[in-house]
């Protein structure tokens, strides 16, 4: 399986910015589809966003459709997203997986996760 690794969280103001990096190593990373989850206080895992192996097909949550927006960089291994006009109810452990099935909004179809990075949205 792939190693991920993520980064990038942190405090930020509601309205703000923030970009979230996903460092992969791994055989399948350049054609496994990649995704972002996130578990919030209190509650299960919940999909964010996910993004095909050549960036072409991406989808999101309803709840960050317009204010997020994933990427990838495959020359560098990287996954990446960009959350802007973050809101309170944005505050979570942000997980990045990979998945050998393009489109998947399901944790279970991902096959290797990362550890999360923390993102606190407060004023």
């Amino acid at each position: 399986q792939v190693r991920l690794v993520e980064s990038g969280g942190g405090l930020v103001q509601p309205g703000g910015s923030l970009r979230l990096s996903c460092a992969a190593s791994g055989r399948t990373f350049s054609r496994d589809a990649m995704g972002w989850f996130r578990r919030a206080p209190g509650k299960e895992r919940e999909f964010v966003a996910t993004i095909a192996w050549n960036g072409g097909n991406t989808y999101y949550a309803d709840s960050v459709k317009g204010r997020f927006t994933i990427s990838r960089d495959n020359a560098k291994n990287t996954l990446y997203l960009q959350m802007n006009s973050v809101l309170p109810e944005d505050t979570a452990v942000y997980y990045c997986a990979t998945s050998p099935w393009p489109g998947a909004t399901i944790s279970s179809k991902y096959q290797s996760w990362g550890g999360g990075t923390q993102v606190t949205v407060s004023s």
